[in-house]
């Protein structure tokens, strides 16, 4: 099996064994499902079927972040609790995603879950120097990385420019740089707090994703960590560095992400509002009609949602729901998907199979769309 590693910029072979172990960043609970988390989860809910029609266990963990700028700042303007809205989206998240047939986690763990665990890391950082606290704040010290900005391959520049979008804050006065990275910082009045050594507060996002993939997979290197390819910069550029520097090794052999779904010409995401939400769509259509919808675009490339590719997979969807069982297109499907997880190609061979009247059960149920 070769996948594309957003690290090497190459389609790497994926060095298989007993047990694969993953992280993939999850959602922050603070508004529903939207297509382009459908499309992170799906790519990895196939990759993990593969690996399992391998016979290789999965072990993939996809954490949830429930406390987060984002899902305080919601909490706050409905005036309710931030884990009582983080309660609510998770429940429909999960709806959303069972009637999509994604495979459960491994773990699914919390970030309050694991503060103690990020209070411990972050005294680590500080007491190796690579971590400093100024007025209850802790930073992470990126400059006592020599290769941060591998993973995202930006110039500093352009680093300065995306952490300023993405709410980095490079003219924060206490930061000694300004790509230097947010561990711990006092919490508002109305925020959550946890007591520590340099005040109370909570901590910082990319901490808290090092803290759950340490605990969840024994604190051993990873084979393949993901997500969203918005999250390479800051998010997971921050968590290697942060890692890699406690845990004196590699913190993943593999980087792979999934590219971004466009809508209405730019980006699907929820600060522009142009949002297509997977619960919405499961009102009008069949889920397998959606994941086709999915599976029908390369995952690592930006595609575009359309209300003509819904209709079309729905119509497609129709063709091979009657399609006769059988292993017609196993072999085909399984080699497209070997071949950096070419989904598209697949489907082409399910095509190709249906039109011939050959079997494409088993090849269904391997991509999800057969329970």
């Amino acid at each position: 099996m070769k996948l594309y590693d957003s690290l090497t910029q190459k389609v790497e072979k994926l060095d298989l064994h007993n047990v694969i172990k993953m992280y993939t960043c999850g959602i922050t609970p603070y508004d529903a499902a939207h297509v382009g988390h459908a499309a992170v989860f799906t790519f990895y809910d196939v990759l993990q079927r593969r690996l399992r029609d391998l016979n290789v266990e999965t072990r993939c963990v996809r954490n949830i972040t429930d406390v987060d700028d984002d899902l305080l700042r919601k909490a706050r303007e409905q005036k309710v609790n931030y884990l009582d809205l983080a309660a609510y989206e998770i429940s429909r998240f999960d709806e959303d995603m069972k009637a999509l047939s994604l495979l459960g986690p491994y773990s699914e763990p919390r970030a309050t879950s694991a503060i103690q665990d990020i209070l411990k890391h972050i005294d680590s950082l500080v007491g190796s120097s690579n971590a400093y606290s100024k007025d209850g704040f802790v930073y992470f010290d990126v400059k006592s990385v020599s290769d941060f900005g591998s993973l995202s391959h930006l110039s500093e520049s352009e680093m300065i420019e995306v952490a300023r979008e993405r709410g980095g804050n490079p003219d924060d006065p206490n930061k000694r740089y300004p790509l230097d990275v947010v561990l711990w910082q006092p919490s508002l009045i109305d925020e959550p707090m946890w007591e520590s050594r340099f005040g109370p507060g909570r901590p910082g996002w990319h901490i808290e994703c090092v803290a759950l993939s340490l605990r969840e997979h024994n604190g051993e290197t990873l084979d393949i960590h993901g997500g969203g390819s918005d999250l390479i910069f800051p998010h997971h550029e921050c968590e290697k560095a942060q890692a890699e520097t406690l845990m004196g090794k590699k913190f993943a052999k593999h980087w792979v992400h999934v590219g971004m779904v466009d809508y209405q010409g730019e980006k699907m995401s929820k600060s522009l509002g142009n949002l297509v939400f997977v619960h919405d769509l499961l009102e009008e259509c069949e889920p397998e009609a959606i994941r086709l919808a999915i599976l029908r675009n390369r995952y690592r490339d930006s595609w575009e949602w359309s209300d003509e590719l819904l209709d079309d997979s729905r119509e497609l969807w129709q063709r091979f729901s009657k399609g006769s069982e059988g292993i017609g297109a196993l072999e085909g499907v399984r080699a497209c998907l070997d071949d950096d997880m070419d989904t598209p190609s697949a489907i082409e061979e399910l095509v190709k199979a249906e039109k011939n009247g050959e079997g494409i059960g088993e090849a269904l149920k391997l991509i999800g769309l057969r329970r």
